[in-house]
């Protein structure tokens, strides 16, 4: 297994034990594929939920550039669904996580199909 396959592995684990849901493996895959060589960057890797300025670019180059949703879809109130979700005390919130589960909360998987 290469690098990859151990972080998804890693994300697996952190949706089944620490977000309570069972991850669709093959979902998983393609949005950690989606996140590019970020999820290699220790800082990149993770999202800072606390952080304004994080917030605004998961909405903005996430949500509403990959996935197609508008301003008015309550972007804020479903990041912080997912924050909350991962648990706001959880250091490493992986930006792959987060996305899979704002995928999943939108709909949006057949934008990895």
């Amino acid at each position: 297994m290469g690098k990859r396959d151990d972080l998804i592995v890693q994300y697996a684990d952190d949706l089944k034990n620490k977000c309570g849901m069972t991850p669709d493996m093959d979902l998983l895959t393609k949005v950690t594929i989606g996140c590019g060589p970020s999820i290699y960057n220790a800082d990149a890797s993770t999202v800072a939920g606390s952080q304004p300025a994080e917030i605004e670019t998961v909405k903005n180059n996430f949500l509403i550039k990959k996935l197609g949703l508008s301003a008015s879809d309550d972007l804020d109130g479903a990041i912080a669904k997912a924050i909350e979700t991962y648990g706001k005390s959880e250091r490493n919130k992986y930006r792959a996580v987060v996305y899979y589960m704002l995928t999943k909360h939108f709909g949006k998987e057949s934008v990895y199909g």
